[in-house]
């Protein structure tokens, strides 16, 4: 300032340039603390001399920046120095703030820890505790509206509930009370709940207002006793705006009507039902006179129609042929005969042909089946020899199951299976008790499973079966066509979710091979270089050219679901894969199949795949019809299933483990073909029958509980990991699984990114006949999937190719898709039915495995052929171990190591062979040493 002042010749212009370089000096961004500005100012003159040329002023400010930087860095230290101190009103302040935030998160944390352990409280606690809660609160408000109740209660009921309510406070306790004994005997149905609340509310405001306006409709003006002593506040603030607005002839009215759509709500009576439920109200009290029951006057239609009252509504359609067993047909009965389960399928209803003595006998047989078929048993012994009598119509035995959702299984003497027996059998004279068996896979206890609701998987939009998208391919091939002369046609189209088959028809005597020449033109034309011909189509005179549309669509598991569910069938074991390219649904039963590769790179929708089938198993079977093991060497695939009921053993995430798991697969194969060679069946399926309807018994003395076998599930998520750890032994399981487990039950899912012949090799090929072939990175790849190319073209997200057993060619399809939060509820659903029944022996090795050497360790089976090559020819040389078995020198001469250290062959002599300690017929010993079966 001192400068600008004391320069007065200088002009205007100047004077705005030195007021601009001071506030510069002083601006924000260069503010220097009071110390500094001295020798700022100092220095100002020799500025204003050379302020007329700008060339040396910029060296002076270049000359100066490097003495700023440094009191720039003294004022940011000093920078707090200045500032004032904090007054006492702000500390205070401050004070208050910090103790009121403490307080507030001890609360929330206090509520918070409440509400964490409100959730892991049982639902049924839950609900008891909602209900009584409901209780309480109905005794203080009776007290307080009927008994005239003093005290801060007393008034505080009054200012609520009689200052809300009005004249009709005195309900309120009743309708508490209703609600919580509702909240008792229904616990089941959650789902009832909204519809009761908002029925209510439209129930009381309707009576309230119109309670109000009957009493004179009084106005605030005129006191707040005067409300309660008509509707309450309820009752004035729904006819005040009516009757404000239309008067009160319209008013009551619409109130009324309010008050009949509270009603229907609560009751759940559609308008159209009104009539309906009127005449049954009037037949129950009394009151009117039921013409149907005239119709029936003979015991004979009385019988009938209670039969009928207890069968579900919509009727099976099965063959009325009597069943008789026939082992070549078992697979095909497998697929058709369910086992008593608890799906929403319908049971035939017989004819009825009988001859009654009673009319009482006919009321307890029907029901004692009405309570079977609600729950899922069979009618009691005693009831079953009053039916000897009854002779029913020629019709198939089934297995009905239960209209709702759930099935009992009670563990008990006779009643095991859930399963409603034919009515022309008499009970036998004694009752069975038949031990327990410990090989079998049973569930224990007193268990009600309902099957998860289709309502959990999210519906998807209608598929299009045309967009411009084709129009304008279909132009494209016709215009490649023409460029290349070529005398063909698009006839047509299928347009599936990821790709759209165009058929073309050939002219005469056209080749086809002039439509497979022209791949990468047609590539080229369509600006697509995922191109697949297909020559001809399966079943017609075209030629079918596959390509992806631009506009996907997706492919929802609950779409495919529901459609097996409107198809009525109820095989356990069927499996949602997608949408083929025609755009029809593509399920398949693993009981058919009976054991599947799925193969494919990184990304191509292999996971996905594997998340649908576990879904489809889970949304379709109870644990009693399938039992399922995991193997997820991932170990983060799989792991939310981990808890369903399905399971008999944790998922298995160590490779070893896995091992030993497919190893006890085999052990249980074992025991199930002794029990179909026993008894005389050539499938599981007919032996579970047989069990059901009590053919198969357990011989006198036997300690044998018979119980139907459950499917078992065996899925590999990474076949590769497996094979890397244990080949030996992973592959001599799933061949032997492979091979034999088809009829037994047992079922075998690998899954592989790595599709290379040393994971799949060619004995796991040639027994694993169905394959589902994801996008693969190579022509090789897919050959060793399914024997053809055709995978390396895929475009991945589900794009597929499905190779079932028995087909000649691979289906192109799009694998479905189930969410992560879709796959969560439907195992909250099944945890929430019933815990799982973990097998103990499972992935228990066993004790030979336990007592091998340190030093052997995976060469335990070389070993043994070593041993037994050198013992039965007494001639020990390395050289002849790399010929016999095929390996090389390292590992030769280590397995002579290992025999030397076990006396099994003497030292070494140079180039001689070493001489043999041991005797031809001492082999089996020395194979027992070295299995760890024995002591040396």
């Amino acid at each position: 300032m001192a400068s600008v002042s004391s320069a007065p010749q200088q002009g205007r212009h100047e004077r705005v340039k030195q007021w601009a370089h001071v506030s510069a000096a002083v601006s924000p961004g260069n503010l220097t603390p009071m110390a500094s500005r001295p020798s700022a100012a100092k220095k100002q003159p020799a500025k204003k001399a050379a302020a007329p040329a700008k060339a040396p002023a910029k060296k002076a400010a270049a000359k100066k920046a490097p003495a700023k930087k440094a009191p720039a860095k003294k004022a940011a230290a000093k920078k707090p120095a200045p500032k004032p101190a904090p007054s006492p009103t702000g500390g205070i302040y401050r004070l208050v703030r910090a103790v009121w935030l403490g307080l507030a998160h001890a609360v929330g944390a206090v509520f918070r820890g409440i509400g964490n352990g409100a959730k892991n409280l049982d639902p049924a606690h839950r609900k008891d505790g909602i209900a009584l809660l409901l209780f309480g609160i109905a005794l203080i408000v009776a007290a307080g509206t009927w008994a005239d109740l003093r005290g801060p209660v007393g008034d505080l009921v009054e200012i609520l509930v009689t200052g809300s309510f009005g004249r009709l406070d005195l309900l309120v306790p009743i309708l508490l009370a209703v609600i919580a004994v509702r909240f008792i005997r229904h616990p089941e149905k959650p789902e009832a709940n909204g519809r009761i609340v908002i029925g209510l509310s439209a129930l009381v405001i309707g009576v309230l207002g119109q309670v109000h306006i009957a009493c004179g409709a009084p106005a605030r003006s005129d006191g707040m006793q005067a409300i309660r002593d008509a509707g309450g506040l309820i009752g004035w603030s729904a006819a005040t705006p009516l009757t404000y607005a239309m008067g009160e002839v319209l008013a009551v009215p619409l109130l009324v009507l309010l008050t009949i759509f509270g009603l229907l709500v609560v009751t759940a009576t559609p308008v159209n039902a009104i009539p309906q439920r009127l005449r049954q109200l009037g037949v129950r009290l009394g009151v009117l006179h039921d013409p149907e029951a005239d119709e029936f006057t003979d015991d004979e239609a009385r019988y009938d129609e209670q039969w009928r009252e207890a069968l579900p509504a919509r009727p099976r359609r099965r063959s009325s042929a009597p069943q008789t067993y026939d082992p070549d047909d078992a697979e095909q009965e497998a697929l058709s005969q369910r086992r008593g389960r608890p799906r929403r399928s319908a049971v035939p209803q017989p004819a009825m042909d009988r001859e009654m003595d009673a009319v009482d006998i006919a009321a307890a047989a029907a029901a004692d089946l009405d309570g079977a078929v609600l729950h899922g048993m069979p009618p009691s012994p005693i009831v079953a020899d009053l039916t000897q009598g009854v002779r029913v119509g020629d019709r198939e035995p089934t297995t009905p199951t239960p209209v709702p959702a759930p099935a009992a299984r009670p563990k008990q003497e006779k009643l095991k299976t859930g399963v409603v027996p034919d009515l022309t059998k008499s009970a036998p004279d004694e009752p069975r008790d038949l031990p327990p068996r410990a090989e079998q896979l049973q569930l224990s206890g007193d268990i009600t499973y309902a099957l998860p609701s289709l309502d959990l998987l999210t519906r998807g939009g209608p598929g299009k079966a045309r967009s411009a998208a084709n129009d304008a391919v279909v132009a494209s091939l016709t215009n490649v066509f023409t460029e290349f002369k070529v005398d063909a046609a698009v006839t047509g189209f299928t347009r599936g979710p990821t790709v759209t088959r165009y058929e073309v028809e050939l002219g005469p005597a056209v080749k086809v091979e002039r439509i497979t020449a022209l791949t990468k033109n047609i590539a080229y034309a369509v600006a697509s270089p995922d191109v697949r011909i297909i020559s001809p189509i399966p079943g017609k005179s075209a030629v079918g050219i596959e390509i992806p549309n631009t506009d996907r669509e997706m492919v929802n598991l609950g779409d495919v679901l529901r459609l097996a569910e409107s198809a009525e069938d109820d095989d356990p074991m069927l499996v949602a894969f997608g949408k083929d390219v025609e755009g029809g649904y593509v399920m398949h039963s693993l009981a058919k199949m009976p054991h599947m590769l799925v193969a494919g790179a990184t990304g191509s929708g292999k996971s996905s795949c594997i998340n649908c089938l576990i879904t489809s198993i889970m949304m379709r079977a109870t644990p009693e019809d399938v039992r399922m093991i995991l193997v997820d060497p991932k170990r983060v695939e799989l792991t939310a299933y981990e808890g369903v009921p399905h399971l008999i053993t944790p998922i298995i995430t160590n490779p070893k483990r896995a091992a030993e798991a497919l190893q006890w697969v085999v052990r249980e194969m074992d025991l199930r073909y002794d029990d179909l060679a026993a008894y005389g069946y050539r499938h599981i399926d007919d032996f579970n029958r047989a069990v059901r309807e009590g053919k198969v018994t357990p011989p006198e003395g036997s300690e044998r509980e018979l119980q139907p076998y459950p499917y078992l599930l065996v899925i590999v998520d990474e076949l590769a990991d497996l094979m890397m750890v244990a080949p030996r032994d992973v592959e001599d399981a799933i061949v032997r699984i492979t091979q034999l487990a088809r009829a037994a039950g047992i079922h075998l899912v690998l899954a592989t990114q790595r599709p290379s012949v040393d994971v799949v090799t060619g004995l796991i090929k040639a027994n694993v006949p169905s394959r589902l072939a994801f996008a693969t990175s190579s022509l090789a790849d897919s050959r060793v999937i399914l024997d053809q190319p055709g995978a390396e073209k895929l475009i991945g997200k589900g794009d597929g190719l499905f190779l079932p057993m028995g087909a000649n060619k691979p289906t192109r399809m799009q694998g479905a898709f189930v969410t992560e939060a879709e796959v969560a509820a439907v195992v909250q659903h099944c945890k929430d039915q019933m815990a799982p029944v973990f097998r103990d022996d499972v992935t228990v090795g066993t004790k030979q495995k336990k007592e091998i050497d340190e030093d052997i360790g995976d060469d335990l089976d070389l070993l043994c052929q070593a041993a037994e090559l050198v013992v039965s020819t007494q001639f020990g040389s390395t050289s002849m171990l790399q010929r016999k078995l095929r390996v090389g020198f390292a590992k030769a001469g280590r397995l002579m190591d290992l025999m030397e250290s076990r006396n099994i062959v003497g030292p070494s002599e140079g180039s001689k062979a070493r001489d043999v300690l041991v005797k031809p017929d001492e082999l089996d010993g020395v194979l027992a040493v070295i299995r760890g079966e024995a002591e040396g």
